[in-house]
């Protein structure tokens, strides 16, 4: 069994091998843009989670100033209910 050389049949159309060159060409393109998504998304992500932690940083700071109102209003109803009863 004699093994030829690989070679190109004359009877594969030239548009065929055009067709799969194209796609090859397109799937390293998309596969390219895509990774430049990820990459995008990865450096939007971390932009996001350091504003969410400020944020959330802010949010206790407002809850510990809203109690403190409370504390202070309800001394001050105290003190406005101790002066009218005398």
């Amino acid at each position: 069994m004699t093994t030829e050389p690989w070679h190109l049949s004359k009877t594969v159309p030239v548009t065929l091998v055009f067709a799969i060159a194209m796609q090859t060409i397109a799937l390293i393109w998309f596969v390219a843009s895509l990774n430049n998504a990820v990459e995008s998304n990865k450096v939007s992500i971390i932009k996001l989670e350091t504003k969410t932690e400020t944020l959330s940083q802010i949010v206790q700071e407002q809850a510990v100033a809203t109690a403190r109102m409370d504390e202070n209003i309800k001394a001050i109803r105290t003190a406005v209910e101790a002066m009218a009863g005398r």
